[in-house]
């Protein structure tokens, strides 16, 4: 039995201190803790909602973000495309403004052909009109004796020279 006196003698000795700690709970809880708890939840509340916008922004942000990118890619694309075709039409410009120019090339050697076949044909006939002429006077010139020359033939009469 003595170790349930021994027993029932701490517990009335830890009594006191059973209820002051119960007493120091409730004091504490309701003096510090409450008040603290009470703090901390309005300053959650204050955060998350701000946290809860910043989030929002961001998110918005982000989306603009992309929607700016996909924009940017948009116009690349379209300005890409408009120099291809600006380079496709300078090169059928180029392409046209070459052909033009072969075609004027043409055309002037061909007048030149021509200018110089008429060239060539009134040469031949002023050469054909004029080497009769000149056939003639080379003739005459080998025919006639020169005035004072005279030939060991001509001084024999006609019937010599046979």
């Amino acid at each position: 039995m003595e170790p349930l006196l021994a027993l029932e003698r701490i517990l009335l000795q830890a009594l006191p201190t059973f209820f002051l700690v119960w007493i120091l709970y409730f004091y504490t809880t309701r003096v510090f803790l409450g008040p603290l708890e009470k703090t901390l939840r309005e300053r959650y509340q204050i955060t998350g909602g701000r946290r809860e916008i910043a989030e929002r922004n961001l998110k918005i942000a982000e989306q603009k973000t992309a929607e700016y990118e996909e924009a940017l890619r948009t116009a690349r694309a379209e300005l890409y495309l408009q120099q291809a075709q600006e380079r496709q039409l300078a090169l059928e410009r180029r392409t046209e403004i070459v052909r033009q120019a072969r075609q004027r090339a043409e055309e002037t050697v061909l007048r030149a052909k021509q200018e110089l076949a008429t060239e060539v044909s009134d040469a031949k006939q002023r050469l054909a009109s004029e080497s009769g002429a000149l056939a003639q006077s080379i003739l005459q010139a080998i025919l006639e004796p020169a005035p004072g020359l005279t030939s060991p033939h001509a001084a024999q009469g006609p019937e010599g020279a046979r």
